[in-house]
């Protein structure tokens, strides 16, 4: 009797997830700590509630006994009465409800909530247990599972005359040691310099990759090493040990380390001892991580067969390098303000005409305010120049009210103080000068005669009139008198000032 070849069924199974994933927990002594502080938590609690009671009973009978005190006191009688009233009093006091029990104080609150806190902790505790059995039950069981789908690629790889011959002793004992991982690294460093400066540093990186039994890879790592100065032993060493940790993370107890740099591999062996301090103090951590393993083996490879690792490192550079021109761009078109410090994008920065000196446009805007507000021709904010603003440099970051006080400003210093008349019309207030001013003659109106001409003008702006003898004093015809007194007026070239109410004369009459 033959026993026919069984069909070859592969099994597909879900692997637990790491140990170091699992909540840490504490261990029995602890449990017995927490249960002996559940314990300890509940009798304080019962003991200050006893406390409280027994307090509330001793005041309640201080209580009756000041009442009965009270009751003697405002009753005075003969010592035959006396017995009575205290009869009287006791019954009444036996008669009364007992006291309401008392409420629980601060104190039982907060130990109860203490204790609760302590079984929920507990409770805790147990439910961890139960996980870690349930996961090393999942792990056994996928243990098994993948031994059996490797048993099952074997017997489906045996030719049929040695299954015809032997097939029923064939047999794989089920081996209860853990899978050997390996671990691929690789440190590497880019040749050139990304930053502006030489003595900026060079992109680094650091490639890990960890596969099973079988060659799959289950981790892969890829991480930039910030601002790296050193050689290629110490990228080689830091890019191990992230390997290293990421496999005990893991909870992986057997590895097999693959090497292509045998200067890292002797100092593994302890053929080499590294001279630099900080070297030997990494090849040092590096050997303190490998001794965690239930199992830890090094071996020294070809460098073909690390194609994977130096494929991710590769990629990792080209990656940090596009980041670091990208972030060099983005820093080239930013400048900094010298007045608030904020890096600002160069289309938001004002230079001054004159010095070159660069302010962003908000504090450009207070500081041409703030001058403005004061009366003065606002200069550039840098401490110690006097070069001023221009108009058409201001346009780009000052609004038209602004702009329209800056254009006075600029008048006022172009025009000498000898020369500056104000309109003195409270809503006009225009600034001209004697040049600017209108005569009445430049007219066509028949309002005025020649002899207005010496102190009468017109404002630019309102087209009001005024005597330039007295800055303010306005002119008009029609204020006060008859029309026979102006007439007589105009007829001895006099005029009449509406403000100050004097009579202005021409100097040749």
């Amino acid at each position: 009797f033959q026993t026919p070849r069984p069909p070859f069924r592969p099994l597909v199974c879900v692997a637990p997830p790491p140990t170091g994933c699992l909540p840490i927990m504490a261990g029995r002594d602890d449990l017995a700590a927490l249960r002996e502080q559940t314990a300890l938590a509940s009798s304080a609690a019962v003991s200050v509630s006893d406390l409280d009671l027994a307090y509330q009973l001793q005041l309640a009978e201080a209580i009756q006994a000041s009442l009965r005190l009270d009751a003697l006191a405002s009753n005075p009688s003969s010592s035959k009465g006396k017995a009575p009233v205290a009869a009287s009093s006791s019954s009444s006091s036996l008669s009364q409800p007992a006291p309401a029990p008392p409420e629980p104080s601060d104190a039982s609150y907060a130990l109860a909530i203490h204790a609760a806190d302590l079984a929920r902790a507990e409770e805790d505790h147990r439910y961890a247990e139960a996980c870690r059995a349930y996961y090393a039950r999942a792990a056994a069981s996928a243990c098994v599972a993948a031994h059996d789908a490797i048993f099952a690629r074997e017997l489906a790889a045996v030719p049929e005359d040695q299954w015809a011959h032997d097939g029923d002793n064939i047999e794989r004992p089920l081996d209860s040691t853990k899978p050997l991982f390996r671990v691929m690294f690789k440190g590497m460093a880019s040749k050139e310099v990304v930053g502006s400066r030489d003595w900026d540093p060079r992109v680094a990186v650091l490639a890990v990759a960890l596969c099973d039994s079988q060659g799959k890879v289950v981790l892969r790592i890829q991480k930039p090493v910030e601002g790296f100065v050193g050689g290629r032993m110490m990228l080689e060493a830091m890019a191990l040990t992230e390997g290293l940790q990421a496999a005990l993370g893991l909870g992986i107890q057997s590895i097999r380390i693959l090497n292509d740099y045998k200067a890292l591999h002797n100092h593994m062996r302890g053929i080499w001892r590294p001279k630099q301090a900080k070297l030997a103090e990494m090849i040092d951590q590096v050997l303190s991580v490998a001794k965690k393993f239930k199992q830890c083996e090094i071996s020294l490879v070809e460098r073909g067969k690390l194609d994977y690792v130096m494929k991710l490192a590769r990629d990792s550079i080209l990656s940090q390098i596009a980041k670091a021109v990208a972030v060099n761009a983005s820093k080239e078109k930013r400048e900094t303000c010298a007045i608030c410090l904020e890096d600002t994008d160069v289309s938001k920065i004002h230079v001054v005409e004159g010095c070159a000196h660069h302010f962003c446009f908000c504090c450009m805007k207070e500081h041409v305010k703030v001058k403005l507000l004061h009366g003065t021709l606002p200069a550039c904010p840098q401490d110690g120049c006097t070069t001023k603003l221009t108009m058409e440099g201001s346009k780009i970051f000052l609004s038209p009210r602004l702009l329209d006080i800056m254009v006075q400003r600029i008048r006022e210093g172009q025009i000498p103080a000898t020369q500056k008349i104000y309109c003195p019309y409270p809503k006009c207030s225009a600034l001209m000068s004697l040049s600017e001013m209108k005569h009445p003659l430049q007219e066509s109106s028949s309002k005025y005669t020649i002899a207005d001409a010496a102190t009468l003008r017109k404002c630019v702006k309102c087209r009001g009139s005024f005597c330039i003898s007295w800055t303010g004093c306005l002119v008009t015809t029609t204020r006060v008198g008859t029309p026979k007194l102006v007439q007589m007026m105009r007829s001895y070239r006099t005029l009449h000032g509406s403000s100050c109410g004097a009579n202005v004369s021409n100097a040749s009459t």
